[in-house]
């Protein structure tokens, strides 16, 4: 009965952390950059992002903040990107043909991974 209980609540456990972040990939631009879609979202010293149609939900995604975090490499170019977290605001749309969920900016991208690498695996949630 008590490893009953145990496994169903490792079970529990393990889903929860599942449903806390969604997976995807992000990318990063270059300097400068003048967002368009969410006009007035920007302020200066937020880290700043580009929502691809996964999140982007017809602007509603405008000034969301995401939190994305370097889970791994999309090539060998750099086998092991990952530096950390970020906290990114929206403010532009990403369009379809976007490589990635979040297109970065450069300062944000290089908070979570070495840019060399140019594209990588995420996990990231809403904060």
């Amino acid at each position: 009965m008590v490893n009953t209980i145990l496994l169903a609540a490792v079970t529990l456990l393990g889903l929860a952390s599942l449903a806390a972040a969604d997976t995807g990939t992000a990318t990063f631009y270059t300097p400068s950059y003048v967002p368009s879609a969410c006009y007035g979202y920007q302020d200066k010293g937020v880290m700043i992002a580009a929502a691809s149609d996964v999140i982007w939900d017809n602007r509603v995604a405008c000034g969301r903040r995401y939190s994305v975090t370097c889970t791994g490499p999309t090539n060998q170019v750099v086998p092991q990107p990952c530096r950390g977290s970020v906290v990114v605001t929206i403010v532009d749309y990403c369009p379809a043909s976007c490589a990635a969920t979040f297109d970065l900016s450069q300062e944000a991208f290089t908070i979570i991974a070495d840019p060399n690498a140019g594209k990588v695996q995420i996990e990231y949630h809403q904060v």
